[in-house]
C-alpha cells in the first residue's frame, strides 16, 4: 500500500514539475493547470510539519496518556492492608481510607501514622514474609 502511495505521488510530483516548468505536452493544459499545482505544492510544503506532530503524537503524547491512565488505575486499586511508596520515598502499609482521595498509612516499626493524598502514591508494592 505504502508503495502504490509512494509510486503515484512521484507520477503526480512529476506532473506538476512537467506544468511548473513548461514542458508539459499542451499549453492549453498548462495554463488551466498551474493553480491546481501552485496549491498541490503548496500543501506539499506543509507535509514534513504534519508529519512532526504525528510523530510527536505517538512518540510523546500518547504513551504519556498510556502511562497516567495506568498510574490513575494503580491509585484507584489500593485498599487497606497494601503496602505502598510515595512519591517522597516514604514506605508504608495503608490503615484507612479518607474522602476518597486521603490515605492513612502506618510507617516504621513505632507504627506512625501518616496521612497522604492519593496523587502522592508513586507505586503499589508487592508485602515480602521476610
Amino acid at each position: 500500500m505504502l508503495t502504490r502511495f509512494f509510486t503515484a505521488l512521484t507520477i503526480f510530483l512529476d506532473a506538476v514539475d512537467d506544468v511548473v516548468t513548461g514542458t508539459a505536452s499542451d499549453t492549453a493544459e498548462a495554463v488551466a493547470a498551474q493553480p491546481t499545482a501552485n496549491i498541490w505544492t503548496t500543501l506539499l510544503s506543509f507535509l514534513p510539519f504534519v508529519l512532526v506532530i504525528v510523530a510527536f503524537y505517538f512518540f510523546l503524547i500518547r504513551p504519556q496518556r498510556k502511562q497516567e491512565k495506568e498510574t490513575q488505575k494503580m491509585r484507584n486499586s489500593i485498599g487497606i492492608g497494601d503496602q505502598i511508596t510515595t512519591i517522597g520515598g516514604i514506605t508504608g502499609i495503608v490503615r484507612q481510607i479518607k474522602d476518597d482521595d486521603t490515605y492513612i498509612i502506618e510507617t516504621g516499626a513505632d507504627k506512625n501514622r501518616i496521612s497522604i493524598k492519593k496523587w502522592a502514591i508513586q507505586s503499589k508494592d508487592t508485602i515480602s514474609d521476610s
